[in-house]
C-alpha cells in the first residue's frame, strides 16, 4: 500500500507540473467564474479583484465617460482582447478612441490601458503584460496601485511614477488625490 501511495502522489505531481495546451478557439468558447487569460495555448488565471479594485475601474469609466458626449472615445471594462497570436489579455479597463472596434475581441489597440494592481499580482507577470501592451501598440499604458495611491506609466523606458494621468489630445487629467479622494 505504501508503494502505491508513493506512485500515486509522483502521478499527481506529475500531472499538476505538466500544463495542458489548449487551441485559442476553444479558449475562447470557454467561460469561467472569474475570466482568465490565454498565454500561448495555456490559460492564466487573473487575480481576484476585491471591492477597492472595482470601485476604482468604475471611477476611471466614469472620468473618461465625461469625455464621451464630446469626444469619441469608448471606455470598456475587463473586455477579451487579441494582443497577438495567440495571446489573449484583459485589461481592467480599455478606452478606445476614433470608432468603436467592430469585433467582439478587440485584435487593434485602444489608445489606453490600465491595469490597477491587486494583492496577488506578481511584479514579473505585470511587467511582461505591460510589455505586450506596449508591442501590441497601445499608446497609453497606465498602473494604479492601490495599496500606495500612486500611478505609473508603462513607456520605452519602462515603468515610472507618475504624478497624474493625462492624455495630451484630450482633455482627461486625473491625479491621485482625486482618484482616492474617497477611499
Amino acid at each position: 500500500m505504501a508503494k502505491f501511495g508513493g506512485y500515486w502522489a509522483v502521478l499527481c505531481f506529475q500531472q499538476m507540473a505538466t500544463k495542458t495546451q489548449i487551441r485559442a478557439e476553444d479558449y475562447l468558447r470557454m467561460t469561467f467564474e472569474h475570466d482568465a487569460e490565454f498565454v500561448h495555448g495555456e490559460i492564466v488565471e487573473r487575480s481576484m479583484p476585491d471591492l477597492t479594485h472595482g470601485i476604482i475601474q468604475g471611477l476611471i469609466v466614469i472620468e473618461f465617460g465625461k469625455l464621451t458626449a464630446t469626444h469619441p472615445l469608448f471606455p470598456c471594462v475587463e473586455v477579451r482582447m487579441r494582443v497577438a497570436p495567440g495571446l489573449y489579455r484583459i485589461p481592467d479597463v480599455a478606452v478606445f478612441a476614433g470608432k468603436l472596434p467592430d469585433q467582439p475581441v478587440p485584435d487593434k489597440p485602444p489608445l489606453v490601458v490600465v491595469e490597477i494592481l491587486s494583492k496577488d499580482d506578481r511584479h514579473s507577470d505585470l511587467m511582461q503584460k505591460l510589455e505586450e501592451y506596449r508591442d501590441w501598440g497601445v499608446t497609453h499604458i497606465w498602473v494604479i496601485d492601490p495599496s500606495t495611491k500612486r500611478f505609473s506609466m508603462y513607456t520605452e523606458l519602462g515603468l515610472q511614477h507618475v504624478s497624474s494621468l493625462s492624455l495630451s489630445d484630450y482633455p482627461f487629467q486625473l491625479t491621485p488625490a482625486e482618484l482616492f479622494a474617497n477611499l
